[in-house]
């Protein structure tokens, strides 16, 4: 099976990853320059490469990996697609935009994904021939096991099917979902780490504190603010911001700091500081500096 994955930054070189390392498929990875395709494939490469000096897996393992990806323009590399699955910016008209280039291209019986992590599918899909369905992985795509399969009003149910099918053939587990502002995973985590950011404005406690108190408190592996810096701050406040245009709830409401976070560069780890400073390789709260 040929699989287009279209946008080749993290995300979308981890999903390629994620097909190419299955027997049975063939990846072609996308972006606007092949460069930068190119580029997402060496990320994949110096991923394996870091799994081979471990010890973890031997070096022809990893080159059957990479001869399993192509990279180029989607106008050239993805008319013979069976799956499509975007991967592009989190924006409705980028998204709307590579559809309609794709619908144009692609196979008619190629079935269209998107890896949006809030946006609504339905409008995604608008105007689309080919059918469209949600297909959210987790970063990092390869080891992540789960994939949220979205379906929008317009989805077929067997579109939907054949989408949980081939999760399932990449060793992920699929969880159908009727469309809804932020999913599930998201709908749930993203206010937290809203809330986690509010109390930290409110002054109630220190960053430090707030995550160790989730950690020993809640029993999870990262606080909910060093999780933010982890997923990008800016992230978080576009989620929070779909999921409160959406539904008009204030629950919804997303945190002043975060959004002045976001203003002035302070994204998390992709930036170098968000609630914490990464420089240096280290790890520091901003409000014990």
């Amino acid at each position: 099976m040929k699989i287009g994955v279209i946008g080749a930054g993290a995300m979308g070189s981890g999903i390629a990853q994620a097909f190419a390392q299955c027997e049975g498929f063939e990846v072609s990875l996308c972006d606007i320059k092949p460069e930068w395709a190119a580029g997402g494939k060496a990320k994949i490469a110096s991923a394996l490469g870091k799994r081979v000096s471990r010890g973890k897996m031997t070096q022809e393992a990893a080159d059957v990996i990479l001869n399993r990806i192509t990279t180029g323009l989607k106008e050239d590399i993805c008319q013979d697609c069976d799956l499509i699955v975007e991967a592009a910016f989190e924006d409705l008209g980028v998204k709307q935009k590579t559809f309609g280039e794709l619908d144009a291209i692609c196979k008619p019986e190629c079935v269209f994904t998107s890896n949006t992590s809030s946006l609504s599918i339905t409008a995604i899909a608008k105007n689309i021939k080919h059918p469209v369905v949600g297909m959210h992985f987790f970063n990092p795509a390869p080891v992540m096991k789960l994939v949220e399969v979205i379906a929008g009003v317009n989805s077929p149910a067997e579109a939907v099917q054949t989408v949980k099918e081939i999760a399932s053939k990449i060793n992920k587990t699929p969880v159908e979902v009727t469309e809804a502002a932020g999913f599930i995973v998201n709908r749930i985590l993203i206010p937290e780490i809203n809330e986690a950011a509010f109390i930290k404005m409110e002054g109630v406690a220190t960053i430090a504190d707030i995550d160790a108190a989730m950690k020993l408190g809640a029993n999870v592996p990262m606080g909910p603010l060093e999780l933010g810096d982890y997923i990008g701050l800016d992230i978080v406040v576009a989620i929070m911001d779909v999921m409160f245009n959406n539904t008009h709830d204030a629950k919804y409401r997303c945190c002043p700091l975060l959004r002045k976070m976001v203003f002035g560069g302070h994204l998390g780890v992709k930036s170098g500081k968000g609630f914490y400073n990464y420089a240096n390789g280290g790890k520091v709260a901003t409000d014990a500096q």
